[in-house]
């Protein structure tokens, strides 16, 4: 895998804080993966005071948070604690759903496994959806976490019966352009591929408080492959 230039990934700066739009399939701290890079040791050759702030699935893109130094650190750790972050993912979902402020408060369980199940005796977990459109099998879903719980949107999502397109951990199946185009014929001997080969989520704002006491709001926008699944959607 080619690794991206931190500096390309940057979508605000200033003297306490960097977000970036991280690129799907790279962790943001260390997994275990062997002889695997992560965001933040990409992060730390930029300026090795860099700590993220919080941290996205491999898998998901979008708005990551990286302090350059303890006070604005702390600061912002102390707004995700107190659920003062302001965070937008967008989400492409199986099914057509209309969702309108559509709460799910279930709490969830996380598994040594790394995978996440409703269960009562679990960790509270509350996200809002709404539905930003709607195509013949699928839906582009605006996610607002309000708790920050391991899979939190996925399983949510898949309470609903809106999983995930290509979540497959959570019942989301694959998208192949074969099953949006009518006539759609593959080159022989070539294998079809899904439209996006992961699951399709996107942290697309996060929001905050500086340390000067200024909010700010940062977008990031969607990365090729999510921007292709939607595009396809919308076209068929």
């Amino acid at each position: 895998m080619k690794y991206p230039v931190f500096k390309d990934l940057i979508i605000f700066e200033n003297e306490d804080y960097i977000v970036v739009n991280k690129p799907p399939f790279l962790a943001t701290l260390e997994d275990r993966t062997p002889n695997t890079t992560n965001l933040l040791k990409i992060a730390k050759q930029y300026n090795p005071e860099l700590q993220a702030c919080h941290r996205l699935d491999k898998d998901t893109s979008g708005c990551l948070v990286f302090a350059k130094n303890a006070a604005a650190y702390r600061h912002v750790a102390m707004q995700f604690e107190a659920r003062e972050v302001y965070k937008v993912y967008h989400a492409v979902a199986w099914g057509t759903h209309q969702f309108e402020e559509q709460l799910v408060n279930r709490s969830i369980v996380a598994s040594a496994k790394g995978v996440a199940k409703l269960a009562p005796q679990g960790k509270p977990a509350e996200t809002y959806f709404n539905t930003l459109e709607t195509y013949a099998r699928h839906t582009l879903v605006e996610c607002l976490p309000v708790t920050g719980r391991l899979h939190q949107i996925r399983i949510h999502l898949a309470f609903l019966g809106a999983p995930i397109v290509g979540d497959a951990l959570y019942g989301g199946e694959q998208v192949y352009l074969s099953s949006l185009k009518r006539g759609f014929n593959l080159k022989k001997n070539t294998e079809e591929l899904p439209l996006i080969k992961r699951f399709a989520l996107h942290s697309f704002n996060i929001g905050f408080v500086l340390l000067n006491g200024e909010p700010v709001k940062i977008e990031a926008p969607y990365p090729k492959d999510f921007a292709v699944l939607v595009k396809q959607l919308r076209t068929h």
